[in-house]
């Protein structure tokens, strides 16, 4: 097989795992190492992936951050993580979180919703294991533990 047709086979294989979801470069890279591409075929494949716009790895954190809030809301603290896994730059991160923070609710928000069937769920368990149970449950979720205060506070203050 020439180089035109390995070029060609390892770009299919690109669209076809860009067409499950968004990928960052990084992914990208990965996945062709997997398949066995060799180094010079990977750059030019995300290279040309990049120029197509089909890899962007800012509008990639941008619609992460967004799905994750929408759908399994996260601290920031968690997204951070998530988006370095991802072989996002730090500044790409920064620039994100600040620039969607404006789009989707508060952390306290997105606590207070995260737990709302959680403290159903505990109404009768004492405060202190509600605090416990509830409070590690968002910190594995990223949340930092002033907000994880807040809002089980809030949300025991609206109980009652």
């Amino acid at each position: 097989m020439d180089l035109r047709e390995r070029i060609e086979k390892y770009l299919q294989l690109s669209f076809k795992y860009l067409g499950i979801r968004n990928r960052s470069e990084k992914e990208i890279r990965d996945y062709l190492t997997k398949k066995k591409a060799e180094p010079e075929i990977i750059d030019q494949i995300v290279e040309f992936l990049t120029k197509k716009k089909f890899l962007n790895d800012e509008n990639f954190a941008r619609s992460w951050v967004l799905n994750r809030a929408r759908l399994k809301p996260k601290g920031k603290a968690l997204l951070k993580i998530e988006l370095r896994q991802k072989g996002i730059a730090e500044e790409i991160i920064d620039h994100v979180l600040h620039e969607v923070h404006e789009e989707i609710s508060d952390e306290l928000t997105q606590a207070k919703n995260v737990i709302a069937k959680k403290m159903e769920r505990f109404k009768d368990l004492p405060r202190q294991e509600i605090y416990q149970k509830v409070g590690s449950f968002l910190a594995r979720r990223g949340f930092n533990w002033d907000t994880i205060k807040k809002a089980i506070d809030d949300s025991l203050a609206n109980r009652v």
